[in-house]
């Protein structure tokens, strides 16, 4: 009995729904990442992406715990001396929420070629309204 290796040509994508609402936000990025990645399948393999494409609503309505809505701080520089901008997660929250969880999901997807072919496919909205009903995704309970 030979081990089962698959092939890029045998892959299937498949689309799922995941709302937010009211879920916590690390969670919820460890289920997503498992989803983009592939682990979900049988057919997994870490050389090779093998994972779905998933579509992220309610991005808005997400929960923390704890004191983090005004302790996590998201980083970034400008490449300019002084160019250092920090943001808490409240302000971050109200100005664009989509990217609390695209920065939570990248986080825990690997750091190379395949970590950010996996990333886009990744789509997050902040409301309950998406462009991608023709691809008929699946709901996924989290």
């Amino acid at each position: 009995m030979k081990t089962y290796a698959v092939k890029a040509s045998e892959i299937e994508r498949h689309w799922w729904l995941v709302d937010a609402t009211d879920q916590t936000l690390g969670r919820l990025a460890t289920r997503i990442a498992t989803l983009l990645e592939g682990k979900h399948k049988p057919i997994y393999s870490p050389h090779l992406d093998t994972g779905d494409h998933v579509v992220v609503v309610n991005a808005k309505a997400i929960r923390v715990t704890g004191n983090k809505l005004q302790q996590k701080s998201y980083f970034r520089h400008s490449n300019y001396p002084g160019g250092l901008k920090e943001e808490n997660l409240e302000t971050l929250l109200a100005r664009k929420p989509e990217l609390v969880i695209e920065r939570a999901v990248k986080g825990m997807l690997p750091r190379n070629r395949l970590g950010r072919a996996m990333i886009k496919k990744l789509k997050v909205y902040a409301g309950g309204e998406h462009p991608h009903a023709a691809q008929q995704p699946t709901v996924a309970e989290l």
